[in-house]
């Protein structure tokens, strides 16, 4: 699969993220697992202008501090994620269905660390987020030990087996996240996003994905939203990049916002062929025929 490549040169909202976290209070990362990692959360998603996104952060507080790890502030993050050959949990995305999961494999580019991950829904719609560390080779793989994990986390939480899977898209962005390590609420504010799969790669626009994380929806960041008179969005990168890359698909659910913000043209949805015709890729698993 093709991969989203760096932007050459840094636009408007890259800049903005970069003078938003220069000069605050930092956090390690291992002050941020201990203190502040929220695996179980509310998550509400925006759309800021680089104009915007300033006005936000001269509204957070001091007691927001801003994760730094070996001297970097921004760090860009590669996303494999997997579906099945007709994008089943696209649909359940799309159709708004409680027992619904994402697996992706994250590598943060700047550290080598990679993880793979499943988020899924809890009580109250809270998002949980369930990880292990891997090795960055496997990041675009399925492996023995990330399978069993999946199948063990799957059947846990909804009782369900894994259908067969493979990897659908790649995804990249540079990533900025305040964090209040006194109640554990964090910002990740996102630019530069890039989606690929093995046909064709499509850049997002010059705007910046902000995702508050808090224990109920109700954080100092979404009542400082609030008051710029920024709504939240029904927004998923994933599902945004599935849409972006495959117009056959549905998208209803987000039709405005990839019109409106991703400038997908109006007929872009085309016809609606057979989903995963145009990729079929197999899943790697190492010592698997």
């Amino acid at each position: 699969m093709r991969r989203p490549e760096r932007a050459e040169t840094i636009g408007k909202a890259r800049a903005a993220l970069e003078a938003a976290v220069a000069h605050r209070e930092p956090i390690g990362l291992d002050e941020v697992i201990a203190e502040a990692a929220l695996q179980t959360r509310v998550d509400r998603k925006f759309l800021l202008t680089p104009g915007e996104f300033t006005a936000l952060a001269r509204r957070l507080g001091e007691e927001f501090r801003i994760m730094e790890i070996d001297g970097l502030r921004t760090f860009r993050y590669e996303s494999v994620y997997f579906d099945t050959e007709d994008f089943e949990q696209y649909r359940a995305h799309r159709q708004g269905r409680r027992r619904r999961y994402k697996v992706r494999s994250r590598t943060y580019a700047d550290t080598g660390l990679s993880m793979f991950e499943i988020k899924t829904k809890g009580l109250r719609g809270a998002t949980v987020k369930h990880r292990i560390e891997q090795d960055p080779r496997e990041a675009g793989m399925l492996t023995e030990h990330s399978l069993g994990f999946l199948d063990e986390v799957v059947t846990r939480e909804y009782g369900e087996h894994v259908p067969p899977l493979q990897p659908v898209l790649d995804s990249s962005y540079v990533r900025g996240t305040f964090v209040n390590p006194l109640d554990g609420e964090r910002v990740t504010c996102d630019v530069e996003l890039s989606y690929a799969n093995d046909e064709r790669r499509i850049d997002g626009p010059d705007l910046i994905v902000v995702e508050t994380k808090s224990a109920d929806g109700r954080g100092v960041s979404d009542q400082a939203l609030a008051e710029l008179g920024i709504r939240p969005v029904s927004m998923s990168k994933y599902c945004i990049g599935i849409a972006l890359l495959n117009p056959q698909l549905p998208a209803n659910k987000w039709s405005r916002l990839l019109h409106q913000r991703f400038n997908a043209p109006q007929d872009s949805r085309g016809p609606r062929t057979r989903a995963g015709a145009a990729l079929r890729r197999p899943v790697r698993i190492p010592g698997r025929g």
